[in-house]
């Protein structure tokens, strides 16, 4: 270790020791606590594995600390959540996120709005520093969207589209292969571009069947007269009901299709029950974040997703 870290330990947690990880005071107005999530290890009754989450101690006092997550039937981590450290303490940061040997990507939430907030711009900077030293790479900049029912209107069905249930997961895999064609989508252009279609189609569809809403609220939409223009996915991740895929085929796109899919998948998920629906598309992806606009959806979020190296 170079002499300036001699000092430091760099460490997972044990179990038990939830309250060592909290002991660095951290933004509350960026990261996981901009959504109200508190950080706790399985055995307090929290969702983080201890040996997922590791500190950077320099005379028994925590000055950096990351968490990595994934569920239970994970061998892996799935992202990098928690990355915090003491004010002038972003090498220790470093060190310990090359120490750890967990790769993962890291999507740091902030408010909208936040590079007009210099404390905000400063702290994502920093952080920004942090994860390109340790080798991850910015990807891209996304808007979070919560439409709510009593505050936000439900925006009428267009009634231009018919859809139908595809229960053939070949069948439903091929249409979201056609989708994938010319997509905006930065985790989907970075899958294709790296390792091919069936990785990316691997990674999308892993998502969506890992949530716990059933595969049979997923449908095709199709044109008065049968011809098939997209997909949605209405879904449920772990706390919420939510927007989890909406796609157009090349030759129907430009018409507006994408506005029809999202508000037919919002009916679909109040109907189940939803009040709160939450969704989330790329900065870049300038036609489906003015389809979120237009369908009265308000950015509740914004996050920039840094990427480990592809392999």
């Amino acid at each position: 270790m170079p002499e300036q870290f001699s000092d430091l330990v760099l460490r997972p947690l044990a179990a038990g020791e939830t309250d060592l990880f909290t002991s660095l005071p951290a933004p509350a107005d960026l990261g996981r606590p901009l959504v109200g999530q508190k950080f706790a290890t399985l055995d307090a009754g929290g969702e983080y594995r201890p040996e997922w989450s590791w500190v950077a101690l320099r005379a028994g006092t925590v000055v950096a600390r990351a968490a990595w997550w994934g569920g239970p039937e994970h061998t892996e981590p799935v992202a990098l959540d928690w990355l915090d450290f003491a004010p002038g303490e972003q090498q220790a940061a470093v060190a310990l996120l090359r120490a750890a040997p967990l790769r993962a990507e890291y999507g740091l939430l902030l408010p909208p709005g936040w590079r007009e907030v210099p404390a905000l711009r400063t702290a994502y900077e920093e952080r920004a520093a942090v994860a390109e030293a340790a080798g991850l790479r910015k990807l891209v900049e996304r808007y979070r969207y919560t439409w709510t029912a009593g505050r936000d209107p439900l925006p009428p069905r267009t009634g231009r589209l018919v859809y139908r249930p595809e229960p053939d997961d070949a069948a439903f895999r091929a249409l979201m292969a056609r989708t994938m064609e010319g997509t905006l989508d930065a985790h989907d252009r970075r899958m294709l571009d790296t390792r091919g279609l069936a990785a990316a189609l691997d990674e999308t569809l892993g998502i969506l069947d890992w949530m716990p809403s059933p595969s049979e609220w997923r449908r095709v939409a199709c044109t008065q007269d049968g011809e098939v223009v997209g997909l949605h996915v209405p879904a449920a991740n772990t706390t919420t009901p939510c927007i989890g895929f909406i796609a157009v085929v090349p030759e129907h796109r430009g018409r507006g299709h994408s506005y029809d899919l999202l508000v037919e998948c919002t009916h679909d998920l109040v109907g189940y029950g939803a009040t709160r629906i939450a969704a989330a598309t790329d900065q870049g992806n300038f036609p489906m974040a003015g389809t979120f606009a237009r369908a009265g959806y308000p950015i509740t979020q914004e996050g920039v997703d840094f990427a480990p190296p592809a392999v």
